[in-house]
């Protein structure tokens, strides 16, 4: 899969050059290009943005280098899709970044500023925001975008990984222990120690219910809806 991310700061993207995403990009799983905006740009000084017509506070990215830009990936890449980070935008899940993972790229716009040019959403196939709340621009969940996706994408991770993570099915994840058995009185439930994998998958499976029941009512609601179950071979469905 290739993701292209279009920005004005091209070097907030070093963690993309670290960890799983890393491991992904040197397997060949994964290509990320990071485009800086203002080489698109016919301003003898590079610029991007501009005062918004009608007056008001802040600056809006200007449509023609966001244009040019889209335009150059898609000669290399023409089935992309196209994305904008905005406040606009749908919130960002699991189910979500599972849905953009089987695309067969992704064109990531950071958007900036005030706003952007409305005449850039015409050439925009989605728009997604990681939550609501202000940051100072679209890389950070541009980042988290590509993060989530890629995590996802075939042997980026251990085949059962994903489908044990927390969201993936609604739920939360499950607690977890490691050594020492016994940490100042702290104990790891007998279960985990006791070599039974269907007692464990089942104990595992009713603690995430538990958990979500209490710490998200609101991801519980919804896993109630869809009638989830405990399912063999410590799937949940």
């Amino acid at each position: 899969m290739r993701i292209d991310i279009i920005t004005i700061f091209p070097e907030m993207f070093g963690p993309l050059n670290a960890s799983i995403i890393k491991r992904a990009q040197v397997k060949g799983i994964l290509e990320i290009g990071i485009w800086n905006l203002r080489d698109f740009s016919r301003n003898k000084h590079k610029k991007v943005d501009d005062s918004p017509y009608g007056g008001g506070r802040g600056m809006v990215l200007c449509c023609e280098p966001v244009f040019r830009a889209v335009e150059e990936i898609k000669k290399q890449n023409p089935k992309s899709l196209t994305i904008l980070t905005s406040p606009d935008g749908r919130i960002f899940n699991e189910k979500m970044a599972k849905n953009l993972s089987r695309k067969k790229g992704l064109i990531i716009i950071c958007g900036h500023y005030e706003g952007v040019d409305e005449r850039i959403r015409t050439i925009v196939d989605m728009e997604i925001s990681i939550g609501d709340y202000v940051l100072t621009g679209g890389e950070l969940p541009a980042m988290v975008i590509v993060d989530c996706v890629a995590r996802l994408l075939p042997e980026v991770l251990p085949a059962e990984s994903p489908v044990h993570d927390s969201f993936f099915d609604s739920l939360l994840d499950w607690p977890c222990y490691t050594r020492p058995a016994n940490f100042r009185g702290l104990k790891v439930p007998d279960v985990l120690l006791s070599g039974h994998h269907q007692k464990i998958e089942q104990w595992r499976y009713k603690q995430s219910i538990k958990r979500t029941r209490q710490k998200r009512p609101d991801l519980y609601q919804r896993y109630s809806k869809t009638g989830g179950r405990y399912a063999s071979k410590g799937s949940r469905t």
